[in-house]
């Protein structure tokens, strides 16, 4: 049985659990207009921004020049869930620490100050340390160096869903021998750079309101507003976890399913709904165990009505209540992922399950139980996680309350 121990959060609505988790039960969001540039230029110009965030005091100095903000985050969520894990990472043999991330973006904004050096002085004046900062898997390899974790290492790349396939993963390599995993998942997407990238999928949201920028599953949708942040959490084996007085073990991770959705003009549908059977198969429960599902919530119609779809067809016609955190946080790509399961991990402790923010009227094809306005009391034993990602990545994730 593997177990989550850890919470870091960093957010748009709060770095750290407490500011982060009474930000989301009052519904505030934390979208607002992008202040890291200027976003004037550009079709979407709201983002999640991470405001109260000092680097430093996470990141070694030596190393604040030599990464990007993506893995500044990781840093900051690394150190607060070991910390929240109580864990003496010493005590466990360096070859048995895993660490798996999730990274969408890869360190773009960094990449981008580097070439606009050289653009402007020349090719000496590039940072050598621009060949690895920019690279998806810096994360990964920063939290490996920086915390002894020299076992099994790995980096999901799978937008969206990348959070929970780093999950996943790192669930598969406890079960090999690990003894401890970091995991999780960061982005950083609020660059220029970034932003030329993001808005090629057609897909973010051009409204300039703050609070109906993006509505998923609302009749207003018209996609959604990017965001920076994510999560990293600490898993174990229960029984080592045990073994070593653990104060506190926030759940299980019963179930873990992707799969990838056919090419368009397949004539063959998306496969949601089969990710979401085979984690529940894989948790070995029902449907009817799902206590409250955390959606994927694109915020565009045309993927929020599959999206319903899917989950009518496995839970019935409002068969489970719904949520959406996301919607005040916009979309983190792979720290998206991540940072629903930490939302999912404190609502199955808390009994208490966060509203999805500024949605006031469904969709006519969204016939789904969804929570608004205010957090429902819900006793949660069993929550279900999906994530989907662009180019047609799914996950589910079936969290189980600790017994």
């Amino acid at each position: 049985m593997m177990v989550i121990t850890g919470l870091g959060v960093v957010a748009p609505t709060g770095v750290g659990l407490d500011d982060y988790w009474s930000t989301m039960l009052a519904g505030k969001g934390g979208i607002d207009r992008i202040s890291r540039f200027d976003p004037s230029r550009y079709t979407t110009q709201l983002a999640g921004q991470v405001d109260d965030f000092e680097a430093a005091d996470y990141v070694p100095s030596r190393l604040l020049a030599q990464t990007d903000r993506m893995t500044h985050f990781a840093f900051a969520g690394a150190d607060m869930a070991l910390k929240d894990a109580g864990v003496d990472v010493a005590a466990i043999p360096e070859y048995d620490r895993a660490v798996v991330t999730a990274n969408a973006v890869g360190g773009v904004e960094y990449g981008q100050h580097e070439l606009q050096k050289m653009w402007s002085g020349g090719p000496m004046r590039v940072s050598a340390y621009m060949s690895v900062a920019w690279f998806y898997a810096a994360t990964t390899g920063q939290l490996s160096i920086h915390h002894g974790l020299r076992g099994p290492c790995g980096l999901i790349s799978t937008e969206q869903a990348g959070g929970l396939d780093a999950v996943g993963h790192a669930r598969r390599q406890l079960r090999r021998g690990a003894r401890l995993a970091v995991t999780g998942g960061t982005d950083a997407p609020l660059s220029p750079a970034s932003m030329v990238a993001q808005l090629a999928t057609g897909l973010l949201s051009r409204g300039m309101d703050p609070t109906t920028a993006y509505l998923p599953f609302d009749g207003r949708a018209s996609g959604y507003v990017p965001g920076e942040g994510g999560a990293i959490m600490i898993m174990e084996r229960r029984e080592d976890a045990v073994r070593r007085g653990v104060e506190r073990i926030y759940g299980e991770v019963a179930g873990y399913a992707a799969t990838f959705d056919p090419a368009p003009g397949s004539g063959r549908g998306p496969t949601l709904s089969s990710a979401i059977r085979n984690a529940l198969e894989d948790a070995q429960i029902a449907p009817a165990d799902i206590d409250v599902v955390f959606a994927d919530g694109s915020g565009t119609p045309e993927l929020d009505v599959a999206e319903a779809t899917a989950l009518t067809e496995v839970f019935g016609l409002r068969g489970v209540p719904v949520t959406v955190p996301k919607a005040a946080t916009g979309r983190l790509y792979s720290g998206g992922g991540a940072l629903d399961v930490a939302t999912a991990l404190l609502a199955i402790r808390e009994g208490l399950v966060p509203p999805t923010a500024h949605v006031e009227e469904l969709a006519p094809d969204c016939t789904i139980d969804l929570v608004r306005a205010k957090p429902r009391e819900l006793p949660v034993r069993h929550a279900l996680v999906c994530a989907r990602g662009v180019g047609g990545f799914n996950a589910a994730l079936v969290l189980r309350a600790a017994a």
